[in-house]
């Protein structure tokens, strides 16, 4: 029964987006956020976001909260809408002077990442705008990247996802058993790894987000600590008007402890209070919808 009901529910997901692609790009991705808008807070996980959001930003009234979460739908609906349209969307080339829907903060960083042979380098990013398209706009400055990522529940969408993004991302190495050899193979050989860093992990280091108490995978921590790798912040912010701007940052200071090894739970804070800051900055663009504490 629990096999039919994830086929049932990729039908009824493949089904919408095979009619979204009879759609102009715009047009399908402006309905769907239109459509989400309202259906979202109709939804079991809206309950999640809102208690989310009542408990991060405790000061804000209930009907700013419930913008941020409508926001938060619209975003969850184009981020859906937009695999079908990468194509159409990521316009971004770094050797013309045209603007197009993607825009990019950092190009020289990225330049001089490519040009360094001789280390290992991390990026990090969170659930923020469309952050799959980080990926994407790596590779256009030949920069090969293996990302972790944590595939759908549903094995159907999984599958499908999966091979929509070994087509336009590069390599990827889904988060199980297993995950942490292989990301650690490709940093040996002095390559680049890409982490999302902002979901819950039972067994990971106590630290804080949004001043509340949640679990933090170490992984990232731990990989640095062996390999000595330079790790950089990047986050992908929508704009008006269905524009992205892709911004990576120059590289983060690891905290260490007295014996200069990597300090393990101050840097997962640290990983933290960067994305925290991203969040704060939009709200609207962030999974409130995730168990990202402890409780709920």
């Amino acid at each position: 029964m629990k096999k039919f009901n994830y086929w049932l529910s990729a039908f009824v997901i493949f089904g919408v987006l095979k009619l979204l692609r009879m759609l102009p790009a715009k047009a399908a991705m402006d309905f769907t956020d239109a459509a989400a808008r309202k259906i979202g807070p109709l939804m079991g996980r809206h309950r999640i976001a809102m208690t989310n959001l009542r408990k991060a930003y405790p000061e804000k009234p209930e009907e700013e909260l419930q913008k941020i979460a409508r926001d938060m739908w619209g975003n969850m609906a184009r981020l859906t809408a937009e695999y079908v349209f990468l194509d159409a969307i990521f316009d971004f080339d770094p050797h013309s002077d045209t603007p197009g829907l993607v825009e990019v903060q950092g190009r020289e960083i990225f330049e001089r990442i490519r040009d360094e042979k001789d280390r290992p380098h991390i990026f990090f990013t969170g659930h923020t705008g469309n952050f799959e398209l980080l990926p994407i706009c790596a590779a256009t400055f030949d920069l090969n990247v293996t990302a972790l990522f944590r595939p759908p529940n549903n094995p159907f969408v999984a599958k499908k996802i999966l091979g929509a993004r070994r087509t336009n991302m590069g390599h990827l190495v889904p988060s199980k058993a297993g995950a942490a050899w292989s990301l650690a193979t490709v940093l040996n050989n002095n390559g680049n790894v890409g982490m999302l860093v902002d979901q819950k992990f039972k067994r990971g280091i106590p630290s804080t987000f949004f001043n509340r108490p949640c679990k933090t995978n170490p992984l990232l921590a731990k990989l640095v600590r062996q390999y000595e790798c330079d790790v950089y912040p990047a986050r992908c912010v929508r704009l008006p008007g269905g524009r992205f701007r892709l911004e990576l940052e120059e590289k983060m200071e690891i905290p260490r402890d007295d014996k200069g090894a990597v300090d393990l739970a101050a840097t997962v804070q640290a990983l933290n209070d960067k994305v925290e800051s991203w969040v704060r900055e939009y709200p609207g663009q962030w999974m409130w919808f995730h168990k990202r504490w402890n409780s709920n």
